[in-house]
């Protein structure tokens, strides 16, 4: 009896959102508000990272939200026959599962990649050094938002938005390096920022202490690199060693084994 309830009841669900009558994709759209609450601080710039700057960011985190609802109705469906508090929970913890996924999947890339990811910024900026010889800093980071890494042109924007409209304070640059959480971020803002502070007359000196510093960055990131490759190496080489070990160990016992039987 229970099972022919389960049937009916997904049947009727899947028929309402096909046709539209029920649609958790409107549901999400409509709420979107209250939803966003849930969306991790570091979410976007991850999704960035790895999709490039194109990226629809709510899109994707609505279909997050959807999925997950999706999942949880059709496991109370699954349990509708012990319903209770303990199966309630249940189903919440899959379908919370079901939405961390994707982010969890997002972390696992950014560690997979973190240099690559890390040293863009750096390198942005001392590539936007030329410009800043010859305009202030504000126009030189509007002039170079064409040409800039693709994870970086939306914040960017925002940031010479924000400049435009009257605010000369550190806040667009922080806001910035909290946008895009890669490693001294916030360094390297403040640096630009104080670039910006700077008198015209003392300009070449400061831009110089400037491309030092980022020169210092850029060399830190590489020396992470190949000191993350090394001790990857030296795991897999000890690994192997192990293994070796291990193999080595176990024919030994094997010998000896037939050593005795034939005996």
């Amino acid at each position: 009896m229970y099972i022919e309830i389960i049937i009916c009841a997904a049947i009727i669900f899947f028929v309402c959102e096909y046709s539209g009558i029920v649609s958790a994709g409107k549901f999400v759209s409509d709420y979107s508000g209250a939803l966003i609450k849930f969306k991790e601080s570091d979410y976007d710039f991850l999704l960035k990272a790895r999709y490039g700057g194109d990226i629809n960011v709510d899109e994707m985190y609505n279909k997050r939200i959807k999925n997950a609802m999706m999942v949880l109705a059709f496991a109370l469906f699954l349990l509708i026959t012990d319903l209770n508090y303990l199966t309630v929970i249940l189903a919440i913890l899959i379908a919370i599962g079901v939405f961390k996924l994707p982010y969890l999947d997002l972390k696992s890339y950014r560690r997979k990649h973190m240099h690559e990811i890390d040293v863009q910024l750096p390198y942005y900026l001392k590539s936007l050094e030329i410009l800043i010889q010859h305009y202030t800093v504000p126009v030189a980071i509007g002039k170079s938002v064409d040409t800039a890494p693709a994870i970086f042109k939306e914040g960017l924007q925002k940031m010479i938005d924000a400049i435009n409209s009257g605010d000369s304070s550190i806040e667009p640059y922080m806001q910035f390096a909290r946008d895009y959480p890669v490693r001294d971020s916030m360094r390297m803002m403040r640096l630009l920022y104080r670039l910006g502070l700077g008198k015209q007359e003392r300009k070449q000196e400061q831009l110089m202490t400037f491309s030092k510093t980022i020169s210092n960055l850029q060399q830190k990131a590489r020396e992470t690199k190949y000191k993350n490759r090394l001790e990857k190496m030296e795991s897999k080489t000890m690994t192997m060693l192990v293994c070796t070990g291990i193999g080595v160990m176990i024919l030994m016992v094997i010998s000896i084994l037939m050593t005795f039987s034939l005996g």
